[in-house]
């Protein structure tokens, strides 16, 4: 059985392009437009589509509310974002309201057929355009949010972590770094109190959990 698609967008050409294109894909089938998030609610109500490609920007519901009313009411329906917004803010708010995907509109037509097949197999999709700006705000709220090692512990702290860890003693550890065999034994203190330890054992396994040294 062939899926079966609302395209929902406010502009007419580009409803009917994309109307054409995806009826030439083999098992798909639109059986519906829409310009106006509300009447998309209507239609998919009495459609219960498979899949329903949703602009953001539409007159009297916008597609991010739309998306967040059809996916409470419709269930296992697969919301495919398709805009000319390719903020951070717009991503969020689609996916959180149920969105499966999300693309630029200056997406090749490849991408939305990819991205149908790819929502209705259960998984997300994420244009090239939008996925790049995505990861750097990931990373960046992850590294902000995280006190990982590299941030707590300075670069010879890290060193003497992994020494230790790695089973030196302190006369080999300041051997090999070239230092006193006191400057060891403070860096090894700093450590402890900044990361709250307090016996070696424990220094081993967070050198482990935090990748400065394996088993």
């Amino acid at each position: 059985m062939a899926l079966r698609i609302i395209i929902a967008d406010d502009h007419s050409i580009l409803r009917d392009g994309l109307r054409a294109l995806l009826e030439k894909q083999p098992g798909m089938e639109v059986v519906a437009e829409t310009d106006n998030g509300r009447t998309l609610l209507k239609l998919a109500r009495e459609i219960l589509p498979d899949v329903v490609i949703m602009d953001i920007g539409m007159p009297e519901l916008n597609g991010i509310d739309a998306t967040r009313q059809l996916v409470a009411e419709i269930p296992g329906v697969k919301v495919i974002a398709l805009s000319m917004r390719s903020d951070m803010r717009a991503v969020k708010e689609m996916f959180m309201a149920g969105s499966r995907a999300y693309l630029s509109k200056d997406s090749a037509f490849e991408e939305l057929a990819q991205a149908v097949r790819t929502v209705v197999r259960g998984q997300v999709y994420l244009s090239p355009e939008v996925a790049g700006p995505v990861m750097e705000n990931y990373i960046h709220h992850l590294i902000a949010a995280t006190d990982s090692v590299s941030t707590v512990l300075t670069p010879r702290e890290r060193e003497v972590l992994q020494l230790l860890a790695e089973g030196k003693s302190t006369r080999q550890s300041a051997d090999l770094l070239h230092v006193s065999v006191k400057t060891i034994e403070f860096h090894r203190q700093q450590i402890m109190n900044k990361l709250s330890i307090n016996n070696v054992p424990d220094l081993v396994k967070y050198a482990i959990r935090e990748g400065i040294t394996s088993l």
